[in-house]
């Protein structure tokens, strides 16, 4: 908006994009928008064009933006939850979120081969900023022995604790998945620490990063960008703003931005029960 680089798209224009990963539209963060010299050079864009509605498609760093926007120039603005991280109050899940998941799994399970085959303990840090989400279903879905969120307190001595127990029954191999934004540090720190504890054991580290951000997008993810695009149009037809569109139980909600922006979203405690049952 602030660049000027605004094209009408025809249906043409989004033949054969459902199956990339990325985004064709190129978008990221823009320090601009950030000011009010920045959002006013937006505006007098979108007025040369006659746009009066838009649909933002990110997380609450996005939506703060947009809501701000309105606040000055009134613009409607309806969201599209589009982050690997889930961490969006408002909708069960979030595009990009399911893909990121497989991909993190299809890595975690290439890596409990080589731990069975060397008899080793891989510490495995996935994204996540500050949440969860990502590392609870790699945990479940991976057969991880430890999970380490930032939403508990998983502790090193537990993590030790665990592991020489594990060693005691003789348990010669371990995943432990680590989500990045946690109280005990990277992947590489904690497994630092755990082997200042347990010098006999063979750890190593991967560091997933940015593979979980890429791909061909999953079903799931391609049937909910489908689904809230449709929603976010027909949400500014009808004469909605400053909402996100989200999926909750199977049902489509729309959410107001200061809702999505300031509230959190737990994760489920049966979830985290879960770990903790399948890993003992």
């Amino acid at each position: 908006m602030i660049k000027g680089e605004i094209s009408k798209l025809e249906s043409y224009s989004v033949s054969n994009i459902i199956q990339k990963g990325g985004t064709i539209l190129r978008s990221a963060r823009s320090k601009d928008f950030t000011t009010k010299e920045g959002r006013k050079i937006a505006y007098d864009q979108l007025q040369s064009l006659g746009i009066e509605g838009l649909v933002a498609i990110g997380g609450d760093g996005t939506f703060t933006g947009a809501n701000i926007f309105f606040e000055e120039y009134g613009i409607p603005t309806i969201g599209a939850p589009g982050t690997i991280d889930n961490d969006l109050y408002g909708t069960d899940y979030t595009i990009g979120y399911d893909t990121a998941v497989n991909t993190a799994l299809d890595a975690i399970d290439k890596i409990r081969d080589t731990a069975d085959s060397h008899d080793r303990v891989f510490f495995i840090e996935v994204m996540g900023r500050d949440s969860g989400y990502i590392a609870i279903p790699c945990a479940i879905g991976g057969g991880a022995e430890i999970v380490m969120i930032p939403e508990t307190d998983t502790s090193i001595d537990y993590v030790v604790d665990t592991l020489r127990t594990g060693w005691s029954r003789s348990k010669t191999s371990f995943i432990v998945i680590i989500a990045e934004g946690g109280e005990e540090g990277s992947a590489t720190e904690v497994a630092a620490k755990v082997q200042t504890a347990l010098p006999h054991m063979d750890a190593r580290v991967t560091i997933l990063g940015h593979v979980q951000r890429g791909g061909s997008p999953t079903a799931a993810d391609r049937m909910l960008a489908s689904q809230l695009g449709i929603a976010c149009v027909e949400g500014l037809l009808t004469g909605r703003k400053n909402e996100m569109a989200g999926i909750i139980n199977g049902e489509l909600v729309y959410t107001p931005f200061i809702d999505t922006i300031t509230k959190d979203k737990p994760i489920n405690p049966e979830f985290i029960n879960m770990v903790n049952i399948l890993s003992s």
